[in-house]
């Protein structure tokens, strides 16, 4: 079952349709509801290893959907330390559950100042108004 449309203020946002939930030098990282609504139901997740560095606004993995593939692009730089394995295994969880069991991997910050350039949840609402 898809999730109901919301934006948890508790999360900051990029413009490029992800999330991170900030707790001290760590992040959670996923996709954001408008995503994984726009992509469909999604079939794979193409993740990074753990101990991989990936910069903000690059792509770290990809997402398959039965409309397209997209990369996934980091809101914040640092170390993967962990992949949803529940993701790689059922890529559905993210539709069911974005901002829950739904996250996709959790990263080490590598400078934490970067989380100042990411939206509020009620920027990001405007943002998509805008489009």
């Amino acid at each position: 079952m898809a999730a109901t449309e919301t934006y948890p203020d508790e999360l900051r946002y990029h413009a490029e349709h992800d999330w991170a939930r900030i707790e001290g030098d760590e992040a959670t990282l996923g996709i954001t509801w408008f995503a994984q609504d726009s992509l469909g139901e999604l079939v794979h997740f193409e993740a990074p290893e753990p101990g991989a560095t990936i910069g903000r606004d690059a792509a770290y993995g990809e997402v398959e959907s039965v409309k397209a593939v997209s990369d996934v692009i980091s809101p914040l730089s640092g170390e993967v330390l962990e992949v949803n394995q529940k993701v790689v295994d059922a890529p559905e969880t993210v539709n069911e559950d974005p901002y829950g069991e739904g996250w996709l991997i959790r990263i080490r910050l590598a400078h934490a100042d970067e989380a100042d350039a990411l939206l509020e949840a009620a920027a990001y609402k405007q943002l998509l108004e805008d489009q």
